[in-house]
């Protein structure tokens, strides 16, 4: 494989993007602080501690769109550095991303799962969102033989 693209990415995919790497990052976290909030607001309105139960049951729906816009603050502070053109070359050993600022190369083997979505690959390093490649950068041939690659590597552990 030896697939070379040029592309930029918008603002409004990169928060797409650290969104959904975040989510499976987090999914715990989005799943359990809420119900260990609504299960404690419960329990203190059986209690009779109306403030605190109220409170409670307000923090787990509140909380995730809190985080949710966490994430979409950490987003814009990455704009100017991912919001520029780029160019992309993914070879069978990894991938080198140069922009006019930076240059890295990075081993398919660095990364322990990657997850294909509608709109992206996620690229995950110990359990955490380390990097995206999006979709509408590569053609349909690219983004097939992508999925068809990365589906081989994850299947024989290597990536």
């Amino acid at each position: 494989m030896d697939i070379e693209v040029r592309y930029q990415p918008t603002p409004d995919e990169v928060a797409r993007a650290l969104q959904q790497g975040l989510r499976r990052q987090l999914k715990v976290t989005y799943l359990a602080l809420p119900a260990v909030l609504t299960v404690s607001g419960i329990v203190c309105l059986l209690l009779g501690t109306v403030g605190m139960g109220m409170g409670m049951l307000a923090g787990a729906i509140v909380f995730p769109f809190a985080l949710n816009l966490a994430i979409r603050r950490t987003g814009k502070r990455q704009l100017t550095y991912l919001c520029v053109p780029t160019t992309l070359r993914l070879t069978d050993d990894g991938y080198e991303f140069h922009t006019d600022r930076t240059t890295s190369t990075v081993q398919w083997s660095m990364f322990q799962r990657i997850v294909s979505t509608p709109e992206f690959w996620l690229l995950f390093v110990n359990k955490q969102c380390t990097g995206f490649l999006p979709r509408r950068a590569f053609d349909t041939g690219q983004q097939s033989e992508l999925d068809t690659f990365f589906t081989a590597h994850q299947n024989t552990g290597v990536s």
